[in-house]
């Protein structure tokens, strides 16, 4: 069956307005659904957690149905999913855990690749333990991120193997599961950043030989709440630094603070919207995720060959990277234009994309034109259309054309 973006589109209000959203990866619009049970939330009368009276055990709800969703999500236990506003904050926690364990002539693996959000925390945590940074690079003309070289990097000391599952600068989806593979050969855990891969097809957790593996709601229809994920057994062995009178449960150990209860309410419609976005899809919800997943990647896929053939076709663009497997996620750069004033013309035309380094800090470093601005960037979303990635091209075109004249 076709993917019914008609259908698809409709779900989303902000869509109305008739701005081009084509950075997914900076943010997706929410699904209806959501906003809807966040308000309901709200509405009613929730009082913090308590099995005592009725507001309280609401709460109480909301947390465990959000558990459940993200289980579902990423074929994980409920038991072993943790909650937070970010994922950023969520990694810090697990990196200062695991680094208070850590000694000097311990290693730790991070990517080039990454987002700062799965290296700096690993960094920071390795200084202060006296442990190694080693770095796993990328080919800095396809965007690869070898699985091979970990063979060399990965020892007896290495303690921890950060990688993310889908790269938000360029889009490349590397070999997780082998790197893993290795990670585990020696010891060390994997903590994967899933937060770009997740929202564009099927994930599950064993499959990518994860330890520990975060997303972002924000990034797949949802409000601003992050999960992280990891069997609740790992869980159990690790001490965070907590307030005494908070609960010592797994996994609500590793969660500071009273949560947002509506935006609960609203990781977990989020997941039910992802979960109907194939309306021919039966079984449970774990099942109809992955068959509305799998349709919209074809759906998103077939959008990124179509804006990858337009971009070769215009000799002003330069795309960065050309890896074999990537989410629908592209980075370039116009000539005569900074990739900011390219952002500021392509805004005024209607178009949201983001422009400079989006936090993949050590890619463009690397690359050598983090100083000059990054990039603009072009990611797609199961909600977008031929027609947006036409006009885009259209508009790119004519930019090019006038890019003399714009310099700057």
């Amino acid at each position: 069956m076709p993917f019914d973006i008609a259908r698809t589109r409709a779900a989303y209000p902000a869509l109305a307005e008739g701005f081009v959203h084509l950075d997914g990866a900076g943010g997706t619009q929410t699904a209806a659904p959501v906003v809807d049970a966040v308000t309901d939330a709200m509405r009613a009368a929730v009082g913090n957690r308590s099995s005592a009276f009725t507001p309280g055990r609401r709460s109480l709800e909301m947390v465990a149905a959000a558990r459940a969703a993200v289980a579902d999500l990423l074929g994980a236990d409920p038991d072993g999913v943790v909650l937070g506003p970010s994922a950023t904050a969520l990694t810090y926690t697990l990196a200062r855990t695991l680094g208070a364990s850590w000694r000097p002539g311990d290693a730790v693996v991070l990517s080039r690749l990454d987002h700062d959000a799965n290296v700096r925390p690993w960094a920071q945590a390795a200084e202060a333990a006296g442990a190694t940074v080693r770095w796993a690079e990328f080919d800095r003309d396809t965007g690869e991120l070898p699985a091979g070289q970990y063979a060399d990097l990965v020892g007896e000391r290495t303690r921890l193997v950060a990688v993310t599952a889908g790269s938000n600068a360029i889009g490349t989806v590397p070999d997780v599961a082998a790197i893993a593979k290795t990670a585990h050969a020696a010891g060390a855990l994997v903590c994967v950043d899933g937060v770009h891969s997740v929202p564009h097809g099927p994930t599950d957790l064993a499959t990518l030989g994860a330890d520990f593996l975060v997303t972002s709601a924000y990034k797949w229809s949802g409000p601003h709440l992050a999960a992280m994920v990891a069997d609740p057994t790992t869980w159990e062995r690790l001490r965070p630094a907590k307030l005494l009178p908070s609960s010592d449960a797994v996994p609500e150990r590793f969660e500071y603070g009273t949560p947002s209860f509506p935006l609960l309410a609203g990781v977990t419609a989020a997941v039910d919207h992802l979960a109907g976005l194939d309306p021919a899809a039966t079984g449970g919800r774990r099942d109809r995720l992955r068959a509305g997943l799998a349709a919209a990647r074809a759906h998103e896929e077939s959008l990124l060959d179509r804006l990858l053939a337009g971009l070769a076709a215009l000799p002003a663009v330069r795309v960065l990277g050309s890896p074999a497997r990537r989410c629908p996620t592209v980075s370039f750069r116009l000539a005569g234009l900074c990739p900011q004033r390219t952002q500021e013309e392509l805004g005024a035309a209607g178009f949201c994309l983001s422009a400079g380094d989006y936090y993949a800090y050590e890619y463009f470093q690397t690359m050598g034109l983090r100083d000059s601005g990054g990039a603009v960037r072009a990611s797609i979303y199961h909600y977008n259309t031929a027609d947006e990635v036409d006009r885009l091209l259209a508009e790119l075109d004519r930019l090019a054309g006038a890019g003399g004249r714009m310099a700057g």
